[in-house]
């Protein structure tokens, strides 16, 4: 999941769909199941597999040279992970939300003879998360503070937030820390954040993973405020 800005030219159509021919039996998709604080892969290893997040949610980082640490994404059901550079993740991803992903073969995305319907899923959503990370990017590069934190919220409430009678509710399996790495804040500003949008009535706090969408046009406004 990235956070992205509006754009009125290239609206979203929704996400690849891959349909797997039942008499492929090359073709056959494997399931994984992780547990929350497992490793999917890391930084260097070799990229056999592209993943398909079905349930549960993923952290993607990397580590600068100089130690510090950046949220590249975060990968919730739909989202395709683990897209290799020189055959190889050039990301580690592990778990943050126990859940299971689907398993596929890379060299699918080099040839479609096995499996075309595969090789186009796979490229498409390639495809895809270049073009929410050059959004992303652009919200990282023109956004305040609060237009982060709002926008973030509500990336996370069109993707995983459930009613709450009026409201919408949040779970939010990632530390803070995790969402300032992810929005090029510090830990203390993401903290201040959401103190303020407590107090100003935007949002509560129903625990320290759970937030609750009180104002949801208020949260919108400030989101979208360039």
């Amino acid at each position: 999941m990235y956070v992205t800005v509006p754009n009125e030219f290239f609206p979203q159509a929704g996400k690849p769909i891959y349909r797997q021919r039942q008499s492929d039996k090359q073709s056959r998709v494997k399931e994984r199941a992780l547990i929350t604080g497992q490793t999917l892969f890391r930084e260097g290893d070799r990229a056999d597999y592209v993943y398909e997040v079905v349930s549960g949610v993923m952290r993607l980082t990397r580590v600068l040279e100089n130690g510090q640490r950046q949220v590249i994404s975060f990968g919730y059901p739909g989202d395709v992970i683990g897209f290799p550079r020189n055959g190889r993740y050039h990301t580690e991803c592990d778990v943050i939300s126990a859940g299971t992903v689907k398993m596929y073969r890379r060299d699918a995305l080099h040839s479609c003879a096995t499996d075309v319907a595969l090789h186009k899923f796979l490229t498409e959503s390639a495809l895809e998360e270049i073009a929410l990370m050059q959004d992303h990017f652009l919200m990282l590069g023109r956004k305040t503070a609060k237009e982060k934190l709002a926008s973030f919220l509500i990336a996370l409430m069109n993707r995983a937030g459930t009613p709450l009678g009026q409201y919408k509710k949040i779970k939010l399996p990632m530390s803070r820390s995790d969402i300032a790495d992810f929005l090029g804040l510090t830990t203390e500003t993401v903290s201040r954040t959401v103190s303020e949008f407590r107090h100003k009535n935007i949002i509560a706090l129903d625990d320290a993973h759970t937030v609750i969408v009180l104002e949801e046009d208020e949260l919108l406004k400030i989101a979208y405020s360039n």
